[in-house]
C-alpha cells in the first residue's frame, strides 16, 4: 500500500523525491524497511542499556508499545499521495516494535528459571503468532470481500492497517498488568553512566563475537533479511 501511495505521488519517470532525494516509487517501501533496520541498529543498544540498568522497564515497554500502536492506527489516514506520512509512520512503528521486543525479552530471566526459558519463550511467541495470524485472516476476509460490501480496496487496507495498531494496543494490556518492575539487572556504581556502560558492553561484545561464529552469521543474516 505504501508503494501505491508513492506511485500516486511519482513524476512521469516514476520517481518520488523525499527530502529532495530521487527514489523509484517501486523501491520506496524497501528503502523504508532498510532505514528502519539501520535506526534499530543505532537505537536498540541504548534501549538494551535501559533494560539492563533501569528500574522502570514496564513503563518503557508501555511507551514503546503505545507509540508504535498509535503510529499504526494513524495509518488509517493514509490515502491519495501521502507517501511521506506513510513512510514516517512505518519507521516509527517498526523501530518502536523492535525496541519493545528488546524490553520484552529482558523480562524473560525474571519470570522463568533457566531450565524453563526456552519453553516459556516458545509459548509466548507461539501465542503471539496465533493472535497475529487470526487478525491477518480477518483482514484478508475483509479485503477479499470489500467490493461485495460496497467498500473500496484502499479502505479495506486502511482498516486492516489500523486494526493492527488496535490489536497491538489491546494485547499489550495483559502484559502490563502481569509484569512488575524489579531492580536493574546490573547495578551501577556511583559515578557510572548507563549509556557509557552500554557502549563499553557493546564494544566488548563486538570484540568477543569472533569466538561465536554462529552468532556472527545470525547477525549478518538478520541485517540482510
Amino acid at each position: 500500500y505504501l508503494t501505491v501511495l508513492a506511485r500516486a505521488a511519482s513524476d512521469q519517470q516514476g520517481m518520488v523525491h523525499p527530502l529532495g532525494i530521487p527514489v523509484d516509487a517501486r523501491s520506496y517501501w524497501s528503502y523504508m524497511v532498510s532505514l528502519s533496520v539501520v535506526l534499530q541498529v543505532i537505537l536498540l543498544p541504548i534501549v538494551g542499556a535501559i533494560a539492563d540498568f533501569g528500574r522502570r522497564k514496564k513503563q518503557v515497554l508501555a511507551t514503546m508499545a503505545y507509540i508504535g500502536a498509535t503510529a499504526t492506527v494513524t495509518m488509517f489516514f493514509l490515502k491519495d499521495a501521502r507517501y511521506l506520512l506513510g513512510g514516517l509512520l512505518f519507521l516509527i512503528a517498526n523501530v518502536t516494535f523492535g525496541a519493545g521486543v528488546v524490553i520484552y525479552n529482558s523480562f524473560l530471566p525474571e519470570i522463568a528459571p533457566p531450565g524453563d526459558r526456552d519453553a516459556v519463550s516458545s509459548r509466548g511467541w507461539g501465542a503471539g503468532y496465533v493472535g497475529g495470524g487470526l487478525l491477518l485472516a480477518l483482514n484478508l476476509v475483509l479485503y477479499m470481500n470489500a467490493a461485495r460490501i460496497g467498500m473500496s480496496e484502499a479502505m479495506a487496507v486502511r482498516i486492516s492497517l489500523s486494526s493492527a495498531g488496535l490489536w497491538w494496543a489491546a494485547f499489550t494490556i495483559p502484559s502490563l498488568m502481569a509484569l512488575h518492575n524489579h531492580g536493574p539487572a546490573q547495578a551501577l556504581t556511583p559515578g557510572q553512566n548507563a549509556v557509557a556502560m552500554m557502549l563499553r558492553q557493546l564494544a566488548q561484545t563486538l570484540r568477543e563475537v569472533r569466538r561465536y561464529p554462529q552468532t556472527m552469521r545470525f547477525m549478518v543474516a538478520f541485517l540482510l533479511y
